[in-house]
């Protein structure tokens, strides 16, 4: 089993010192879409899919405030389905998908796979299918799942899982994968925890934006980042109340779970040129 980090859509928002806490006044900042892409006996899993080809080819789809804001770069090139055909495989490889969340730069690239599964908490699917109150403010577009994907939702019930709540998704896969309930920023926003050689990864979505926020001694939010979060929460006690429980449990478990962001490009580089656990033995050796 291998797991790929990939970034599928970099983001380029105004102001670096304002929304990453360092940098120029006046130079942009630089943010990832940060997915996994995992290899299993039942084909790939994709952990968010970030933007997709059809955004390329027609921004609008994103609306204009997500790209004024953003300035995405829109590159073919770091589509999930590029990636993965230069990683050798087809796209029909990809049998399931995992987003954190339903908002749009998270499923931008569901249609570029449109056989696969897509799992996502019932909350979730019922708030982007239909949104309402603070849900209708936020990034879901329905023209983003337009090509009727293969929904296979879920309630929120299961085992224990670091004194978190979870639910085991995809029982017959070789892999260890668990939907864990991190709701604040959105109605059914989950991490998506991956047992991987020795230890866990979980993808916490959009549950926090700079590995700044989860420092073990310090904790810290770049101030244009914690405005855009309290602003863009449906339940910012929620959201809170979870960044500090992945602050306490990245304090507590730092040699068996590794916690990341899908936004955070310090965490991005930091796994995506990390040697493997079997490239490190290897070395030894």
């Amino acid at each position: 089993m291998r797991v790929h980090h990939l970034n599928c859509g970099t983001l380029c928002p105004a102001s670096a010192r304002f929304v990453l806490g360092e940098g120029g006044l006046f130079t942009r900042a630089r943010l990832v879409c940060h997915c996994l892409l995992i290899e299993s006996n039942d084909g790939l899993v994709l952990v968010d899919t970030g933007l997709g080809l059809a955004d390329i080819q027609d921004p609008r789809r994103l609306g204009q405030r997500f790209i004024r804001r953003n300035a995405p770069r829109l590159s073919r090139d770091e589509t999930a389905v590029a990636q993965v055909e230069r990683l050798g495989f087809r796209r029909e490889d990809v049998r399931h998908i995992i987003p954190t969340h339903l908002d749009l730069d998270h499923v931008g690239g569901l249609a570029d796979f449109p056989r696969a599964k897509v799992h996502v908490f019932r909350a979730e699917h019922a708030a982007a299918m239909a949104p309402a109150g603070r849900s209708a403010k936020f990034g879901y577009r329905a023209a983003q799942w337009a090509h009727q994907p293969l929904w296979t939702p879920y309630d929120v019930q299961g085992e224990r899982w670091f004194g978190f709540a979870s639910v085991r998704v995809i029982p017959e896969l070789d892999t260890e994968l668990l939907l864990v309930p991190l709701l604040g920023h959105s109605e059914g926003h989950c991490g998506v925890a991956v047992r991987t050689e020795g230890r866990w990864l979980l993808h916490a979505g959009d549950a926090y934006f700079s590995h700044k926020e989860v420092h073990p001694v310090s904790p810290r939010s770049p101030w244009g980042l914690a405005l855009f979060q309290r602003l863009r929460s449906t339940d910012n006690a929620a959201r809170l109340e979870n960044q500090a429980r992945l602050r306490a449990l990245a304090r507590a478990h730092p040699e068996e779970v590794s916690v990341f962001s899908a936004h955070c490009a310090v965490e991005w580089e930091r796994h995506a040129h990390a040697p493997r656990s079997s490239e490190v033995r290897d070395a030894a050796a």
